[in-house]
């Protein structure tokens, strides 16, 4: 049971979650991570790291419509294995709902 990252990062993108992966499974949109599902072990450390609440179980309803988005960009955007500095404004974006629609770039980080 991999964890996924939800629209809730979207221009938070706080990476304290990064930190945390004993197995650097994190991966760097410009604006939002991912987490590849089959890197991930599991092991839960990044759930309650992250600020914003984006990352949940694979197996919590909410993640549905998120684990193929993660499949499709960990294998796309770059690994992410040092935590960088959040955006200015992120938040301000903190729980706004809505955000993918909005927001969602499909460009790598970096």
């Amino acid at each position: 049971m991999p964890y996924v990252v939800t629209e809730l990062c979207i221009k938070c993108k706080y990476m304290d979650c990064v930190e945390v992966c004993p197995v650097d499974c994190f991966y760097e949109g410009e604006n939002m991570l991912v987490i590849h599902p089959d890197e991930c072990i599991d092991c839960g450390v990044c759930e309650p790291e992250c600020p914003a609440e984006a990352i949940v179980p694979d197996t919590d309803p909410k993640s549905e419509s998120w684990l193929e988005l993660n499949r499709e960009y960990s294998v796309q955007w770059p690994n992410i294995t040092r935590k960088k500095p959040a955006p200015d404004d992120a938040d301000a974006y903190k729980g706004m709902p809505g955000k993918f629609e909005k927001f969602f770039s499909k460009n790598p980080g970096g």
